[in-house]
């Protein structure tokens, strides 16, 4: 709801920082009013008439917004904006996140500010996504603000090849977005299901948009088929289940059918670009009816064109992974070293936890330990550090057992 708030009150004020700074203090005041009152008939509407008012407040300047604010406001009024109806209507999210990737940003700011204003992501967190310190990726948001409203450009749909340079930078925001919520980034609960919902939900818009366009359906069929698997991925108490592991009847079949459905309309009208290789991947797991069943070779085939478009590192990790299912825990072993000479996921626990799951494979138990130990000590999601410390355990007590 905030990030549609957001979006009218750009539309309507042209300063997206001081409309953050708003919407901001309406939802402070929604957390002390509606436990006492109740929550109004319409929530959003109720947040946007009081944004409305702290932002009038602030262009004292604009004699004649303030004297309409005011006067609706006496009227007890809401503004035409808040009073309609979600549904038939634009959806002022998306024309914020086609905001957000303004072509005057730097793609990595571009991300940053969408991630913060559409996504709600802290700037902790998006700081951690993005491998830098807090304070650089305030910084870089603050400049983004201000590269936006010095900029003037209006809140609308762009048009012509300007849309679609925008849309370009929307799919790889809500493919982070996404990811966040699937799996966060840090704190107690392995995902964020809010986080993907809306990721979900944004897509969708987009294939609407362009329903033509093969990476915008790419991306929506890669999360449908990712999400599928969200209600086997955590058991009773939240702890993390892998893929291996997870009772495959408990995926969502009607995310599946979606999603594969999507892929088989778009892979035949052109090149696959690299979220339709992703989707194609999640598809070959979610159509193994047993883990032992997984097409790997497959899997590999389809890595190894995403790694042609892509310098991802992490597209290299999970390279590695497949090429250790086909060709034995040495191949991905090696694929790894070379991975950790290239510098970009050095620190990061993936990268240890994929060697001690590969190191496991081939036996080498303790060395195994070792890995899975350091890469808990380097996530900040409890889940995910659990399940890592109890990998090593578990070794850890077979290596004693012997």
């Amino acid at each position: 709801m905030a990030p549609q708030v957001l979006g009218v009150l750009v539309r309507r004020f042209r300063d997206f920082a001081a409309a953050e700074d708003a919407v901001q203090e309406a939802l402070v005041a929604a957390a002390f009013q509606w436990p006492r009152e109740g929550v109004p008939e319409n929530p959003r509407g109720w947040l946007i008439q009081v944004a409305s008012r702290r932002m009038t407040d602030q262009v004292r300047s604009d004699a004649a917004r303030r004297r309409r604010e005011v006067a609706a406001a006496a009227r007890g009024q809401v503004a035409p904006e808040a009073g309609r109806e979600d549904a038939g209507e634009q959806d002022d999210t998306l024309m914020l996140l086609l905001l957000c990737c303004h072509p005057a940003l730097t793609p990595s700011s571009t991300i940053a500010l969408t991630l913060r204003a559409v996504g709600g992501l802290t700037t902790a967190e998006i700081a951690r996504a993005f491998l830098v310190p807090e304070a650089t990726m305030a910084q870089r948001i603050s400049r983004a603000k201000q590269s936006i409203k010095a900029s003037g450009v209006p809140f609308r749909m762009p048009e012509g090849e300007e849309r679609g340079v925008r849309l370009r930078a929307v799919l790889h925001v809500l493919y982070l977005i996404f990811n966040e919520g699937y799996t966060a980034s840090a704190g107690a609960e392995l995902r964020r299901p809010e986080l993907s919902a809306e990721a979900i939900r944004l897509a969708r818009m987009v294939h609407k948009l362009l329903p033509e366009d093969g990476e915008a359906a790419g991306l929506l069929a890669l999360m449908l088929l990712t999400d599928a698997r969200r209600a086997a991925r955590t058991g009773p108490d939240g702890e993390l289940i892998p893929l291996t592991k997870q009772d495959r009847a408990l995926w969502d079949r009607g995310q599946i059918a979606e999603g594969i459905g999507l892929l088989s309309a778009a892979l035949p009208k052109g090149p696959a670009g690299a979220y339709l290789l992703q989707a194609a991947i999640a598809a070959v797991h979610d159509e193994a009816a047993r883990p032992e069943d997984t097409d790997w070779p497959q899997i590999l085939a389809l890595y190894e064109l995403l790694l042609g478009l892509s310098g991802n590192p992490m597209v290299a990790l999970n390279h590695a992974i497949a090429a250790a299912m086909v060709g034995g825990p040495r191949k991905g072993l090696e694929l790894l070293e070379a991975l950790e000479a290239d510098g970009r996921l050095a620190g990061h626990h993936r990268l240890d936890a994929v060697r001690g799951h590969l190191l496991e494979m081939a036996g080498e138990h303790a060395r195994a330990v070792e890995c899975y130990r350091a890469a808990a000590g380097r996530t900040t999601n409890l889940p995910e550090r659990n399940y890592l410390l109890g990998q090593a355990a578990r070794l850890s007590e077979g290596a004693a057992g012997t």
